[in-house]
């Protein structure tokens, strides 16, 4: 087919995939407890992505049709109950099998998976940079604000505001419930240091302005520190607010921001056996919407590059920097899927080509500032740099529909009910070549922008 020909084939690919519900399912009881997603109205017949909890604690996603004519509760129930009979609140089978079907390490850490009512919690500090966005800005904070740790702050950073908006809404509408920051020079790892510095908190943890937490979110990310002296990092899980475009059903299909259902701990000091790159691949541990750190071990390793992230030449890659450092200094990471956050993806075709090239700026960016900045790791990435390739390759192919990739576990949150478009595929692969010079660029534009602030 003439690349011209097959543009079009994907254009009306995308353009016919259609809008899909987003609901909550807990199966306590007899009877399933059947919830819309944050902001969605009740879920009614047709497609629904449903996020299925037990005890409040979510165990996997489904992806199903409900008929015409049906009680929707009763046929996603019977789904869910069908594919989940035996995962407990814990994520795991009998077996110790997770949602996903891998199969939860032995390794230590683990205490932390059930610690969120058998320790005292941190006292937390959550820190949201945002730039112009006070609408959704509101709404995270509500989320914020409602969590049920017993010991937090909330921190906003203003990152080089255009307009009052932003303070005007903080001093407006949450008064002393949440602190303010301006940071003038412009960039998310910038922001994310400027509240580093603010923060009083033991754990700190990180998250967008475009996201609703849970209710226990905090809590879960950050009670896995309080059970784990070891532990420097931890990340949650990420699901979608709304798929309402074909941008955002196309992006979720392929597994979106989610990192499965099975708790994880990520030790340097015992590697793990299926990543042979570790700790190279950070984005297998989690994304920035959804991470925390302990406040001492981010502070002594200098936080994040401020030539990285959103905002500046590098596109992105913050938040995998942050999490090399970390584990890079012999701290464990934890992911922790009862910790979740859900994110309004971007909406357009337009958007979805931003955040692939970013994608790929982002990845070869944050190695490049981890090298940069921690010149003893380079022995170590030249040794994994054959299978890296390799690795990178995959990572941008294109990648087809359930029924030709053999994918599509409801655990696994990676249906591929889509095809994955060639564009989007080059565009990382582009992004991938440009990081370096993006990051060399930004570390330049930084060095003025901080001249031009003094």
């Amino acid at each position: 087919m003439a690349r011209s020909a097959r543009a079009q084939e994907e254009i009306r690919r995308f353009l016919a995939i259609g809008p899909v519900q987003v609901a909550e399912l807990d199966l306590d009881g007899e009877e399933a407890v059947l919830r819309p997603g944050p902001g969605s109205p009740p879920v009614t017949p047709g497609e629904v992505f449903v996020l299925v909890r037990r005890r409040g604690r979510p165990v996997g996603t489904l992806l199903a049709r409900v008929p015409e004519g049906t009680d929707p509760r009763a046929v996603l129930g019977a789904r869910a109950r069908a594919e989940y009979a035996g995962v407990d609140a814990g994520g795991t089978d009998a077996r110790g099998v997770g949602a996903g079907g891998a199969v939860e390490p032995s390794r230590a850490g683990r205490a932390g998976v059930d610690a969120g009512g058998a320790v005292e919690l941190p006292y937390a500090s959550v820190v949201v940079a945002t730039r112009e966005r006070a609408g959704q800005l509101a709404r995270a904070l509500d989320s914020l604000l409602a969590q049920d740790h017993p010991r937090f702050e909330v921190v906003v950073v203003d990152n080089a505001p255009v307009t009052n908006e932003t303070r005007e809404l903080v001093e407006r509408k949450y008064a002393e419930r949440v602190r303010y920051v301006c940071e003038p020079v412009p960039g998310l790892a910038v922001a994310h240091n400027a509240g580093l510095a603010a923060v009083r908190g033991e754990v700190v943890a990180f998250t967008d302005d475009d996201v609703v937490a849970d209710p226990r979110w905090l809590t879960e990310l950050t009670a896995p520190f309080a059970a784990d002296a070891r532990l420097g990092c931890g990340t949650g899980l990420i699901l979608p607010a709304r798929l309402t475009t074909p941008a955002q059903v196309l992006l979720e299909s392929h597994g979106g921001f989610a990192k499965g259902f099975t708790p994880r701990t990520y030790d340097p000091a015992d590697p793990p056996g299926d990543e042979p790159l570790f700790p190279f691949t950070a984005g297998r541990f989690g994304s920035g919407a959804n991470m925390a750190f302990r406040t001492e071990v981010l502070r002594s390793v200098g936080g994040f590059d401020p030539a990285t992230g959103a905002g500046t030449a590098a596109r992105g890659g913050d938040d995998l920097y942050g999490f090399v450092r970390v584990l890079a200094e012999g701290h464990r990471l934890r992911y922790t899927p009862y910790a979740l956050v859900w994110h309004h993806h971007r909406e357009t075709w337009r958007d979805l080509e931003t955040q692939a090239y970013g994608y790929g700026a982002g990845l070869t960016a944050y190695l490049t500032a981890v090298l940069v900045n921690r010149p003893a790791l380079l022995p170590a990435f030249l040794a994994r740099l054959p299978r890296g390739l390799a690795h990178a390759r995959s990572l941008t192919a294109v990648r087809e529909t359930e029924g030709a990739a053999g994918g599509g576990m409801p655990g696994d949150h990676d249906t591929r009910t889509h095809p994955w478009p060639r564009r989007l595929s080059r565009l990382q692969r582009r992004g991938m070549v440009y990081g370096p010079v993006g990051y060399l660029k930004a570390r330049r534009a930084l060095r003025a922008s901080v001249r031009e602030a003094r």
